[in-house]
């Protein structure tokens, strides 16, 4: 199994990416979200610089917030400085479009997008429509060697449910997950979709990545590292609801053993402002910090919803990942906590 980073895009990235290299790790992954985070592209092409074996990779990018030349465009001037190295991850949206007050993009339109990209750095002309005509466009120039599209820049999807798994499927491309809880199930359930679709079975990439803290058994100790180093993807979980049931979505409570903590929130949601656009607050800090009002957010529950644990608890539940299937995993840093990686090395390697 493969060992990766990933980083919500700062323009000092390089300098972990050039660690994890250090380290033996397969891959980099930059965080796509504008009015959060410096340009994914701008970050890679800094770590690109800085290293000479390490992949990067979009992880993931959103179709939205660029036009299709422009993306084919970056990735080809990546591929030329890191020949071979480069990796396309994409996928619906999520967080780049929650900023906006926007729900994700239809399978449909983010396929078409996909194939477009793919067409235009294979050196292929292809019909575009935009601005409510069809034009015909293509590299111009690329024999002069200032990008490069002669190299494979590989194609990962990010997909959950079963209809972009089956987009993933037709694509024949690498899948992306996200997140540790029910892992194995979703990988099953891609396995069969694959395998429907025709594919050999040895022929599925699959990457899950997860936020996490390798904990000492030092009990306030801990509660730090799972405060600082994985709270923020339980927090997103948060934020994620307050939009489905909240402004983006109808308002019903969910039922559960967490309602009445999602109902806490809900409440802080509320007082968010401007009133018409609250996502403006609710995604600040996205997958980076805790912010102060969300106290529901406790070491407890985030143990429960992150990939934490002693070493080697960790390393046990990443075997039990690997027997499953996944080919690669891939550790999710935050913010001012980037060192984390010195004690995931460790995980990796006894794994």
């Amino acid at each position: 199994m493969k060992y990766s980073v990933a980083f919500a895009s700062e323009v000092d990235s390089w300098r972990w990416v050039k660690r994890a290299e250090e380290l033996g790790f397969d891959s980099a992954w930059f965080y796509d979200t504008q009015l959060l985070n410096p340009d994914v592209f701008i970050c890679m092409a800094l770590a690109a610089h800085e290293t000479s074996t390490i992949r990067l990779g979009t992880g993931v990018l959103v179709p939205s917030n660029r036009i299709e030349p422009v993306t084919a465009n970056a990735l080809a001037s990546l591929s030329r400085l890191a020949p071979g190295r480069i990796d396309f991850g994409v996928g619906t949206g999520f967080t780049a479009r929650r900023t906006m007050g926007l729900g994700a993009i239809s399978l449909n339109k983010t396929k078409a997008y996909i194939e477009r990209v793919q067409q235009l750095l294979r050196g292929e002309i292809i019909d575009w429509d935009f601005e409510n005509e069809r034009r015909k466009i293509g590299f111009l120039n690329p024999d002069l060697g200032l990008i490069d599209i002669e190299q494979e820049i590989p194609l990962w999807f990010s997909a959950f449910g079963p209809k972009a798994k089956n987009i993933a499927a037709d694509l024949a491309s690498g899948w992306l997950n996200f997140g540790a809880q029910g892992a194995e199930e979703s990988l099953h359930e891609m396995q069969q979709i694959w395998h429907n679709a025709g594919h050999e079975a040895s022929s599925l990439k699959s990457n899950l990545f997860f936020l996490g803290a390798v904990l000492t058994g030092n009990g306030p100790a801990d509660e730090d590292k799972l405060m600082a180093q994985a709270a923020p993807l339980t927090a997103v979980m948060f934020h994620n609801l307050a939009d489905e049931v909240g402004a983006m979505g109808g308002a019903n409570l969910p039922t559960g053993p967490l309602s009445n903590v999602i109902a806490e929130y809900l409440n802080e949601h509320q007082q968010y402002q401007p009133s018409d656009a609250k996502y403006l607050n609710n995604h600040r800090g996205h997958l980076m910090f805790v912010r102060p009002e969300e106290k529901h957010v406790t070491p407890e529950l985030v143990k429960s919803t992150t990939m934490s644990g002693t070493h080697e608890e960790l390393v046990d539940r990443l075997r039990t990942l690997q027997a499953a299937g996944y080919d690669q995993v891939t550790v999710q840093l935050v913010h001012n906590h980037e060192a984390a990686i010195e004690d995931w090395a460790e995980v990796f390697k006894a794994v």
